[in-house]
């Protein structure tokens, strides 16, 4: 089952995704030699929650590592993790999970619990400057907060903290750990200078939670179990890194976490990571610490990008993806007179604002699916410069930008970004992304590699001076829709809050 032990060595990365898990087996020359995906939902109990059942993230992984396995010629040397994050999985002292991890930025059920924290804890500014980020939807400690309000049985039995890659981690190995960089994302628990927990934050949030010991995310975690090894068909005592967050697994997949490179992440949502040589905060972002001791990052991540185009392609039903981005194309710049607020799970970055709405503007009888599936792409784009000027305004160094996710693959959508922020992107020959940094992760702890050699550059997406002045005038636009829409948008956000919780069983018809 798990190759020939005279056979190549190889490693194998998973990644544990919004949508998707995939994994890759790839040598140490980092050729990707098969792949594997399995895909699942997310479970929306209530408007603004956002679940996934811990025991999901286990079976993926299993089922990939058997299927990547099975007739395989390669002998596995090590494992590399990584996952959607940050999350708040709880467990008991065993390890057992009590209730679905509560996801990312994405929920953001726990805007009451933001607005007591700030203040109980000493402002914005006073959090900021301990923990590198403001307290919001993105951080762990108001959800934790959350649960001790909604749920005080689950968190009183509540001892371990986990997040996909941690918990495959610890279910390969046995080893509770977390990576500094996830951490660093579990404002306010994580002070971002010490590079430590931060027990007077940590103690008043969750007293009773032992907080894991912290890794770097390519340091190994620990050694395949038997147990593991007969679940997966892996070696056993082959080393499983500690993993990180898939955005900066992405970044590690494409040479993007050098200074001054911005990876750009097109998947469910879009994720940009600047990374910079000193700390860097803003309320507006997240600072944290990168995926390799040393390095700093400023962050920013929308709430969707490719989750409203797959939204659009089910509720166009008979056209796929192909097809739409053809039609988006004939649509040309602009949409034909739509512009489309992308927030149609709320905004993180740089608005803030969980009650924010989907809004398409310009609508008219004569609009088609193509130019519905062209401002939707325009609308990303026009996400992606709102906050990059955000990251530069607050310091940001962006001299690169690296793409990479499943929407690199056409040429449509980079081009858009491209025109529409004015910048080139570079899109490098492996754009499989987290699964594929988790590979070379984990390679890392059995022999001598270098991205670079692993992942050169493949192309360059270059902006179209020609439609510079139409996107112009349409970031204008985009920039002045929220503000003047926002009073309506935070109303609607609370009829559909009222209903939802007068007609909880009730399913959204298609």
């Amino acid at each position: 089952m798990t190759g020939r032990q005279g056979g190549t060595p190889a490693v194998l990365g998973v990644d544990i995704g919004t949508s998707s898990s995939k994994g890759v087996i790839v040598d140490l020359a980092g050729r990707v030699l098969r792949s594997a995906s399995r895909s699942h939902d997310v479970s929306r109990p209530q408007p603004g929650w956002a679940e996934m059942d811990g025991g999901l993230w286990w079976e993926e992984f299993i089922a990939i590592s058997r299927e990547l396995l099975h007739g395989a010629d390669e002998h596995i040397v090590a494992v590399g993790v990584s996952g959607m994050g940050p999350c708040v999985l709880v467990t008991d002292a065993d390890g057992t999970p009590l209730r679905p991890a509560i996801l990312y930025g994405i929920d953001s059920r726990a805007t009451e619990q933001i607005e007591a924290l700030t203040a109980d804890l000493g402002g914005a500014e006073a959090i900021m400057a301990r923990c590198g980020s403001t307290l919001s939807t993105q951080a762990v400690g108001p959800k934790l907060a959350w649960l001790d309000r909604h749920e005080p049985e689950t968190f009183a039995r509540s001892r371990r903290l986990f997040m996909p890659a941690s918990w495959l981690a610890y279910r390969l190995t046995g080893e509770y750990v977390l990576d500094h960089h996830s951490a660093s994302q579990c404002t306010p628990l994580y002070d971002t200078e010490a590079l430590a927990w931060y027990p007077p934050f940590a103690d008043r949030i969750a007293p009773e939670l032992d907080l894991p010991p912290l890794l770097w995310p390519g340091d190994a975690a620990g050694r395949v179990t038997p147990e593991a090894a007969a679940a997966t068909g892996l070696p056993a005592g082959i080393p499983v890194i500690a993993g990180t967050i898939d955005a900066w697994s992405e970044a590690v997949s494409v040479d993007g976490q050098n200074n001054g490179d911005l990876m750009l992440m097109y998947g469910t949502t879009m994720f940009l990571v600047n990374t910079v040589p000193d700390r860097v905060s803003s309320p507006l972002l997240w600072g944290t610490v990168g995926a390799f001791e040393g390095t700093r990052n400023l962050a920013g991540g929308m709430a969707t990008s490719g989750a409203v185009t797959s939204w659009l392609k089910e509720l166009f039903g008979s056209l796929d993806f192909p097809e739409l981005l053809e039609l988006a194309a004939a649509s040309g710049p602009g949409a034909r007179g739509l512009l489309m607020l992308p927030y149609f799970a709320g905004e993180r970055t740089p608005v803030a604002d969980p009650q924010a709405r989907g809004i398409i503007a310009g609508l008219t009888l004569s609009h088609t699916r193509g130019d519905l599936y062209r401002a939707a792409l325009e609308a990303t784009a026009l996400g992606v410069r709102h906050n990059i000027e955000s990251m530069e305004r607050a310091g940001g160094d962006i001299r690169r930008i690296v793409a990479v996710g499943g929407g690199t693959q056409g040429e449509l959508w980079t081009q858009i970004v491209s025109d529409v922020t004015g910048r080139p992107q570079l899109i490098p020959s492996q754009t499989i992304g987290a699964s594929y940094g988790a590979a070379y992760l984990a390679a890392g702890t059995v022999a001598e590699v270098r991205i670079g050699d692993w992942n050169p550059p493949a192309r360059t997406v270059e902006p179209n001076p020609a439609v510079a002045a139409d996107y112009e005038e349409l970031y204008g636009l985009y920039l002045r829709l929220y503000p003047a829409t926002q009073d309506i948008a935070h109303a609607l956000a609370g009829r559909e809050e009222r209903l939802s919780a007068q007609n909880p069983d009730k399913e959204p018809a298609l």
